[in-house]
This record gives structure tokens, sequence and C-alpha cells, in this order.
């Protein structure tokens, strides 16, 4: 309650200032804008967002007309509080699509290299996301992403270029395995993955290593090939190297994640690689084991959609072979 009576109070504020007509119309709409910013960092509701979307909105009325340059940063801007909004349909993503289509034009002409860039990196993620409702097409995602390596690239950007190669990967890895490309997404996402470790590492950039390393794992883990065991003991390394940044302590249901898919690994690894024909019971063990502490994560955090997979995984599989 405390929270949301300093959520209205900042609103009121702000709209206060819009309608002081002593200042000139484009101070009032840059007061606005970071009013709004503000409420975006961090937030702990969405109301804080919705908000937010409502002062971009109240900024863009008080803007001239001929200030086309800040009107395009407010309307991106916009379209990043509205992409963050948790929703059960996809209203607010259409209406960041929209704004970030607007303002992207006027932002190739007039901003700055890595104004575009981050919104069509933005763009990308929004698309990406209706794409898997079949609202959009994952290609143009792939393309707004490939538009926005043109800046972010691997010597000035590495931590958006590290994001950007995972966003690729996903991508090309949600596309259906239909065709005979299928193999070639597959090693375009590896590649993408792996392009982004080499400017990322532990110690500097701990977020986006964990999140590449562990999306690494699962790319290997699913992908088609003869060297099935193989793959696996490399997503295991890989499952590792994100467990060094995703402990239980720190990021329980990162954590839990990461040990879900290790589970998952570990399920089709015959114990001695070398000799599969030897089983694989030691590993089914180790999975079991894993998917008992994931479950045990997801359900003490209210995670109950993830506890029940777990719970199908855990108790449908005998440790003793497959059913």
């Amino acid at each position: 309650m405390v929270a949301s009576d300093r959520i209205e109070d900042q609103v009121r504020a702000a709209l206060a200032t819009a309608e002081d007509e002593t200042i000139q119309p484009v101070e009032r709409a840059e007061m606005l804008m970071e009013i709004a910013i503000g409420l975006q960092i961090r937030p702990k509701s969405p109301l804080q967002l919705e908000s937010a979307a409502n002062l971009y909105d109240r900024a863009l009325a008080l803007c001239p007309p001929d200030e086309a340059l800040f009107r395009a940063r407010i309307t991106a801007r916009k379209g990043t509080a509205l992409q963050a909004i948790v929703e059960e349909g996809f209203d607010c993503l259409i209406r960041a699509r929209d704004a970030f289509n607007e303002a992207i034009p006027v932002l190739a002409q007039h901003g700055k290299p890595e104004e575009l860039a981050e919104a069509e990196m933005n763009l990308g993620v929004v698309l990406q996301s209706l794409a898997s409702a079949n609202k959009a097409r994952i290609t143009d995602a792939i393309s707004a992403y490939q538009r926005a390596l043109r800046t972010f690239d691997r010597q000035n950007f590495p931590q958006e270029f590290a994001i950007l190669q995972n966003n690729l990967a996903t991508a090309f890895l949600s596309i259906p395995f239909t065709d005979e490309r299928s193999k070639m997404r597959e090693a375009l996402a590896v590649q993408a993955f792996e392009e982004g470790l080499r400017v990322v590492n532990l110690i500097d950039h701990p977020t986006e290593y964990a999140m590449l390393q562990n999306n690494l794992g699962n790319a290997l883990q699913y992908a088609s090939s003869s060297h099935v065991a193989e793959n696996n003991l490399r997503a295991l390394d890989a499952y590792e190297e994100a467990l060094k940044v995703r402990t239980r302590e720190t990021m329980p249901s990162e954590y839990a994640n990461t040990i879900t898919n290790m589970a998952n690994c570990f399920w089709n690894l015959p114990d001695d690689p070398t000799h599969p024909e030897g089983g694989n019971r030691g590993n089914l063990l180790k999975a079991r084991a894993l998917y008992s502490e994931a479950q045990e994560i997801f359900v003490s955090s209210g995670d109950t959609e993830k506890a029940k997979i777990v719970a199908e995984a855990l108790f449908a599989r005998s440790p003793f072979g497959r059913r």
C-alpha cells in the first residue's frame, strides 16, 4: 500500500507539472519523460509500468510537432515500458511494436546510432514474443537483431553484443524444424551463443555469461546430431559454468531452471559415453536428485507451472529405465 501511494504521489506531481503553463511545453514534456523513466527503474508492480506509459503519452501530447527527434525518443521509451508489462493477452506488445516502428525511422535519420540500435533490439524482442503466438514473423525479429548489430559490435558494446547473440540464437531455435535447413539453424544458434561468450566473462558480465552458458547447453543438448553423447557432455560443462553465477542462494529461480536442464541432460547420457551399452542408471539417479531439488525451489517460490512440469518428469520416469 505504501509503495502504491508513493507511485500515485509521483504521478500526481508529474501531472501537476504538465498543467503548469508557466513552463515551456518542451520542458514539461522532458520532466514527464524523466519521471516516467524513474518509474521504469526496477519496477515493483505493473502499476509503475502502466503509469510510465501514460506519462509518456502525456509528454507526447505536450511535445510540439516540430520536435521530431524528441518525440521519437519519447515514443521509443514508451515502447520499452509497454513491452515490460506482463499481461494475459498481447495488447501491450502490439502497442510496443507500433511505438518502435514509429520511432525507428526518425531515429535512423536524426538520432544517435546507439539510440537506433537499442530501438531495433527492443523491437526484435517484441516481435519474437509476438511470433511465439503467431502474431509476427520470427524472421522480422532476426532482421531487427541483425540491424542492431551494425552498431552494437563486440568491440564497443560487448554486453549488448552478447545479448543480441543470445536473442538471435533463441530466435533461430524457435523456428519449427520442418525443412532441410533445420540443422543449419541449429548450428547458427550454437555459433551465436559461442560468439556471445567470446566477449563476456564470468567476472565482468556474470548475468550475461550465465545466460549464454545455460542457453548454449540447451542448444547442444537438443541439437539434431549424430554426436549426442559428445553434445550432452559439452552441455553439462556449459551448465556448470552457468551455475558459477546462478546459485541457489542468490538466484534460486535461475538456479532451478539450470539444474532442470542438467537433469534432462543426465537422463539421456550413458554413465560411460564410450560404452553406452552399459546403460545410464547412475545418471538417472543424478537426474532424479536434480529434478527433486528444482521442484522444491519452484514450489517454495510459487512457480506452480514449472513445479508441475518438473514433478511430471520426476514421477513419470523410473530411475532404472525409460517408460
